[in-house]
């Protein structure tokens, strides 16, 4: 038995969507289309508690191009997962009805536990070639969600350190001075104290990094010129590569990391404080690598709607 599914993925930075076939007896998923859009939906929630006319105006437009997408293709089952800024925005209501009008569903606004179980189960699932149990981090704009199972989840926590909500924090200076950096890394550390609070990380045997941050960390780490997700997706950083990869950035200036290629533009502010969580999430769990994944939340929605 073959369902079409439809799943969006909408965070603080992009909105994302996967129409794909599930063959529920198989259990293999088979993508028809997917599509990635920066939108940045949470620009200033952190500060202001509420979307920006703006921003929701954006994110709106997409959802318009996204429902004329799914239609065409005739998915049978649709599912909108909206993550770390939705849930801290005031004005959310106008956000689910603008959803609702253009694709035909009601966006949920997920949980942290909720987010960190279909990231695990999307980043996982097929997983071949490394040790269990897993500790799964989906580095997002608004937060990370930090997880550690085997073939389920045994422990999940999402912390509000998200690539978007540091850079707005603290990060003024482009290239960011010494003291915004440790502005940066005090918050992460305090969220990675937080998280360990629930999930022990010392039972993990390999950590799997997922989202824009850490795949974009990865090209760069890997000298492409051209974003391929079929290389980067497996690729294996060791701690030391991360940290080479994160000084490299934390140098530059905006229109130095513009010039990379395999940056995508949206990610051009963003990414220092995204390879900083990465970083220091290696260093104090003393992991010697990360296993990047393609395959993140957004998978995790589809194989939701298969069952």
């Amino acid at each position: 038995m073959t369902i079409r599914v439809a799943a969006i993925d909408c965070g603080t930075n992009s909105i994302r969507l996967l129409v794909a076939d599930v063959d529920v007896q198989t259990g293999l998923l088979l993508d028809l289309h997917r599509r990635m859009e920066i939108v940045r939906l949470g620009y200033g929630v952190d500060a202001t508690g509420q979307f920006a006319p703006e921003a929701l105006a954006r994110t709106l437009d997409v959802c318009a191009l996204y429902g004329d997408t799914i239609r065409e293709l005739g998915a049978e089952r649709i599912r909108f997962v909206a993550t770390s800024a939705t849930r801290d925005a005031s004005n959310r209501d106008e956000f689910i009805a603008g959803v609702l009008a253009r694709i035909g569903v009601e966006p949920e606004v997920a949980s942290g536990d909720e987010e960190a179980r279909l990231s695990f189960s999307g980043a996982t699932h097929g997983l071949t070639g490394a040790q269990p149990p897993y500790l799964v981090v989906d580095i997002g704009g608004g937060s990370t969600e930090f997880v550690l199972g085997t073939d389920q989840p045994i422990a999940a926590r999402s912390i509000d350190i998200g690539c978007v909500r540091l850079t707005e924090r603290h990060i003024t200076t482009d290239p960011p001075s010494a003291s915004q950096i440790e502005a940066v890394l005090a918050d992460i550390d305090t969220g990675i104290s937080l998280a360990a609070q629930d999930v022990p990380f010392n039972q993990a045997k390999t950590l799997v990094g997922l989202a824009g941050s850490v795949t974009t960390a990865a090209a760069v780490a890997l000298g492409l010129t051209e974003y391929d997700p079929t290389v980067i997706h497996g690729a294996r950083l060791s701690a030391a590569t991360v940290a080479a990869v994160s000084d490299r950035l934390l140098a530059m200036t905006h229109d130095e990391r513009a010039e990379i290629s395999v940056i995508h533009p949206g990610r051009v502010d963003v990414l220092n404080a995204g390879v900083l969580v990465l970083r220091r999430i290696l260093e104090v769990t003393g992991l010697p690598e990360v296993l990047v994944s393609e395959h993140d939340i957004l998978d995790g929605i589809a194989w939701s709607l298969a069952r």
